[in-house]
């Protein structure tokens, strides 16, 4: 590892701070800079470091985390204990049991455990840690096999000439879902084949040579040791060396294998079903805003293994996973109360439920919502552009994941957003946020990460993100979909000890007070897709709680 310059380090002074009155001093650290005369990190990470990466600080470690660490040791711990803030999480249900959780969930104080009544007239029965708009729905279809069951009834088989003009742009809409809709069908259907066939190769040759070898977890080493092979042995120990190349052992590729046909024939089962409502369960009529009450206040969702929450769950310890509890994970945040709201599903959300899910976290006091999903097609924006609005009346501030197509937002539409493909923003508290990877310099970006100098605002550590999952066990997860909490929790964080900003304005404390690099970053996992880091986001900034603690100060002490 090269050895950091002195200069640098004594850049990130010590914080001073003593009581004024009935106020803390002013945080008078000096923010983090200059990060291009950073030396790059040369030796692999640690797994200790893997599992921390997010929390760790660009000067002292030459990880591109958010300095969060760094911000509790200097800044956090010598203040005074900070507000509770209420986090709505908007996700797939989360395991409000799960050990490092447990002590950080919402309860609404309104309602009376299991008593069937509405007991705070919010419109939702027994909504003691929040609501499940999905009801028993885990599975669902993805929004374009929506509209071509909707649509294709009428327009199947007919030319835009024999269509009237006032429904020409359903018909134009049906045809791009159609297109979406074979064009990913196809590709599902081709790319599960290919796991069966490399499958169905690999099995029987690692059966040969597990019996030969005698033991299941042989090496590429023991593979090469083996005396006088036959050649269809010969043909076996090609294949299975080159496997090992990739994976620690051959049942771990076998495993991994397996999971991908699963995930095809899943989606094959659910996403592109054009057979099946999956809605029809709940009753309620999706084209209708004002039709509420459905759903329960089963926040986990219906398996008991509670597979379908492990999304949720690992977006809640991110944000909040009890602190310094010696056990799981550190959240970014201390002060926070989770909202658990169910309402998206594997497959695509829909628009009805997250328009209602953002209105029942703003009116049930969240002043953060994290939202790591979304969609390529929307039936419904409106409804919610409009919930993303009334948040922004209530002060509350959304957290969005860019998404994780490698594609630049500016030139696609994505929902929810807070701006249209031809309208500047008509919302200013909705923070969008690319992923990060733990490599600082040209492969900053994930892979997946989308970005967009418009429509993506921030960017946050997203790979291989250690947090909660499901039945207290702990997985390393990815996408811009963990980016989203990290930032969630730093919004958090700002609320709890500056009460006095609002949602817009630390949205733009995290946006100005984040970390650039000139460098040119790899787009989309495609080398020859190059930009300068600060052109790929509108702050063109990295999240960075340390200097946004800093910020924070400074502006609240100026209200």
């Amino acid at each position: 590892m090269n050895i950091l310059k002195t200069s640098l380090m004594a850049a990130a002074s010590a914080v001073v701070l003593a009581s004024c009155g009935s106020s803390t001093a002013p945080i008078v650290s000096t923010p983090i800079e200059n990060i291009d005369t950073l030396p790059l990190k040369t030796t692999p990470l640690t797994e200790e470091q893997y599992k921390n990466w997010a929390a760790a600080d660009l000067v002292t470690d030459t990880i591109p985390g958010m300095s969060v660490d760094k911000a509790y040791e200097e800044i956090i711990s010598k203040r005074k204990k900070g507000k509770t803030v209420i986090v709505g999480v908007i996700d797939s249900g989360i395991d409000i049991e799960h050990e490092d959780l447990k002590n950080v969930i919402w309860t609404n104080e309104d309602e009376i455990a299991g008593n069937g009544i509405d007991d705070d007239n919010n419109g939702y029965i027994d909504d003691i840690h929040g609501w499940n708009f999905l009801g028993d729905i885990v599975g669902e279809n993805m929004e374009y096999v929506r509209i071509v069951r909707k649509f294709g009834p009428k327009f199947e088989g007919k030319s835009e000439a024999s269509i009237s003009a006032a429904e020409r742009p359903s018909y134009a809409l049906y045809q791009k879902a159609k297109a979406e809709f074979e064009k990913e069908k196809q590709e599902a259907v081709a790319n599960k084949a290919r796991y069966e066939q490399i499958y169905g190769q690999m099995e029987p040759a690692h059966e040969a040579m597990a019996k030969k070898l005698g033991k299941e977890d042989y090496t590429a080493e023991d593979l090469r040791g083996l005396e006088n092979p036959t050649q269809t042995e010969q043909q076996q120990i090609g294949m299975l060396s080159q496997i090992l190349q990739n994976f620690d052992t051959v049942p771990e590729a076998l495993d991994r294998l397996k999971s991908g046909i699963d995930y095809f024939s899943g989606k094959m089962d659910t996403h592109f079903n054009l057979e099946k409502d999956f809605r029809g369960v709940l009753g309620d009529n999706p084209d209708d805003i004002t039709d509420i009450g459905y759903g329960n206040n089963d926040v986990d969702g219906p398996d008991p293994k509670k597979e379908d929450a492990k999304h949720g769950t690992h977006v809640a310890g991110i944000i909040a996973g009890e602190r310094n509890n010696g056990i799981g994970v550190d959240g970014v945040a201390n002060n926070v109360e989770i909202m658990v709201i169910r309402a998206v599903p594997d497959g695509d959300e829909y628009d009805k439920d997250i328009a209602l899910a953002i209105r029942y976290a703003a009116d049930n006091g969240a002043k953060v919502i994290n939202t790591s999903f979304g969609k390529y097609y929307s039936t419904h924006p409106e409804w919610v552009r409009d919930a993303i609005k009334y948040a922004a009346s209530k002060d509350v501030l959304i957290v969005n994941a860019a998404g994780n197509e490698g594609i630049d937002l500016d030139d696609t539409e994505v929902y929810p957003n807070d701006q249209t493909k031809t309208d500047a923003e008509y919302a200013n508290n909705v923070l969008t946020v690319g992923a990060l990877n733990f490599t600082y310099g040209g492969e900053l970006v994930a892979t997946f990460s989308n970005y967009g100098k418009s429509n993506v605002d921030v960017f946050a550590p997203g790979v291989k993100i250690w947090s909660t999952t499901p039945l207290n066990n702990y997985e390393y997860l990815q996408g811009t979909s963990m980016a989203a909490p990290e930032a969630a929790g730093v919004a958090a964080t700002i609320r709890s000890y500056y009460p006095n900003l609002s949602a817009y304005e630390v949205k733009q404390i995290i946006m100005d007070s984040g970390l650039t690099t000139k460098s040119p970053v790899v787009l989309g996992g495609d080398a020859s897709n190059t930009d300068n880091f600060g052109n790929i986001s509108t702050s063109g900034k990295m999240v960075n709680m340390y200097n946004a603690l800093i910020l924070a100060d400074k502006r609240s002490r100026l209200k």
